[in-house]
């Protein structure tokens, strides 16, 4: 039972660098995928246990009446305060970590993909088999960030960049780099990656 056990692959990268369109070209080859962040946000509000210890860690105020997750609230109190930020991650990221390899054992599929934005960051690439980093040239991804997140101003987007391992240090712990930088064609570095985690 154990060898039929898919290859838990990672796949990650900066903000703007791209990992979402690279996932989704994984996905178009049958690959299944597991998105982490938005797991995170469905676990927060629907996994009992997690939601009792974010309302002990930080009050009533981080639900709406509706039993929603208050995001400007929570977000507030995370990105202004790095011991807020550490105790949320500590809260979250084990619940994932569980839900994602329940999730993984019942994938029919030589690998799956975990997508994550701080697969590093959060210590949990540790448990992983493999790892993609898909990179690009920051001011490529400041650029596209601008564009698809209006919200958010330069200023925003290098504080995100901040709280993000460098794209060196992504690369240097990667097993496997995409390079997404509008000049090296992505499908085929997706495929050949593809063809190596399909073999035994």
């Amino acid at each position: 039972m154990i060898d039929n056990k898919p290859r838990m692959v990672g796949i990650t990268g900066g903000i703007g660098a791209g990992k979402t369109l690279v996932t989704k070209l994984f996905a178009l080859l049958g690959v299944p995928v597991y998105r982490a962040d938005d797991r995170a946000k469905w676990l927060m509000t629907n996994h009992p246990p997690l939601k009792q210890q974010i309302l002990a860690a930080f009050g009533a105020e981080s639900f709406l009446s509706d039993g929603s997750l208050n995001r400007p609230f929570l977000a507030s109190r995370v990105f202004s305060d790095p011991s807020n930020t550490e105790v949320i991650n500590k809260l979250v990221h084990p619940c994932v970590e569980e839900d994602f390899k329940k999730w993984t054992e019942s994938q029919p599929y030589p690998y799956v993909l975990k997508e994550a934005a701080l697969l590093f960051e959060s210590g949990s690439y540790r448990s992983l088999d493999k790892i993609i980093t898909v990179t690009a040239p920051e001011s490529l991804r400041v650029f596209r960030v601008l564009i698809r997140d209006p919200h958010r101003s330069k200023s925003d987007i290098e504080k995100i960049m901040e709280r993000q391992w460098p794209e060196q240090q992504k690369k240097e712990n990667a097993d496997f780099i995409i390079e997404n930088d509008e000049r090296i064609m992505v499908i085929p570095q997706v495929l050949k990656i593809h063809q190596l985690l399909m073999q035994p």
